[in-house]
């Protein structure tokens, strides 16, 4: 699932439609039944905004276009009148460009979702410590499952969760009244810095835990583990020698019912 720093990556490249009076169609037919392009079209792109995972087009009127892009949705901006080859869900032209949306799958006229949504951590704004603070309203709560709820920071997906919790040597099995705010603040930072250099495009970064189950921890050599993380059963990386043993998962240590994976979750 693209995380916050795709989504910004995508905000940025739409402003060429900002300030554009913007000709909408929607070609493929689950696009046209939710009514988006009809409502849009005419109207002027006042701006696009990326909060946590969710892209906001505001167009004038007080109309919101909320995309959400789940797996397999993808923005793409090109010259107007290039050959379109397949169906997006939606096309917007300005006068040079046009941006067409693939595979939904949530195209809304409507921004609620966005309100119940915490700190977006890749914003101007968002204070790491704020963040911290947000995380501890549940001190029993694994900080692998507490840094996924959008409801608390928004943007952090599995990928940047494994990656930063690896890099601050924090297990996502330990519980958040487990760690002082100095660590918790130190995986978020890093997680902040290292995304917004990805939105800047800044090189591309190795990754050193994610979907590296069974390879060795580039820092140790321990097999990098993994498991299903929480009520939602979201896959988490970690190594159990730099970051914590698997006895350290939450109380269910190996022979309570849990079985790390060691190459099983690619």
């Amino acid at each position: 699932m693209p995380e916050g720093d795709a989504l910004h990556r995508a905000a940025a490249r739409l402003q060429p439609l900002v300030g554009e009076r913007i000709e909408a169609e929607s070609p493929h037919p689950r696009g046209a039944a939710t009514g988006v392009a009809r409502v849009v079209d005419g109207r002027v792109l006042e701006r696009v905004e990326a909060v946590g995972k969710h892209l906001l087009l505001r167009f004038e009127g007080g109309v919101v276009l909320r995309s959400h892009l789940r797996m397999s949705g993808r923005w793409r901006l090109r010259p107007r009148g290039s050959a379109l080859r397949g169906s997006p869900w939606l096309v917007l032209r300005g006068g040079a460009w046009e941006a067409t949306q693939w595979n939904g799958p949530v195209l809304a006229l409507e921004e609620r979702p966005v309100r119940a949504l915490g700190p977006d951590l890749l914003a101007e704004s968002t204070e790491v410590e704020d963040v911290v603070a947000r995380l501890r309203a549940d001190p029993t709560r694994l900080v692998g499952e507490a840094l996924l709820d959008q409801r608390l920071v928004a943007g952090i997906g599995n990928m940047w969760l494994a990656e930063c919790l690896w890099h601050a040597r924090v297990s996502p099995w330990r519980r958040v009244g487990e760690l002082s705010d100095d660590e918790l603040a130190a995986a978020l930072g890093w997680a902040r810095d290292a995304m917004r250099a990805s939105v800047r495009a800044i090189g591309k970064r190795r990754r050193m835990a994610y979907r590296r189950a069974g390879r060795p921890c580039p820092r140790c050599g321990t097999p990098i583990e993994s498991c299903g993380l929480g009520e939602a059963n979201r896959t988490a990386y970690w190594c159990p020698r730099c970051q914590g043993a698997s006895a350290d998962l939450g109380g269910r240590a190996e022979g309570e019912g849990f079985e790390p994976s060691r190459g099983l979750h690619p």
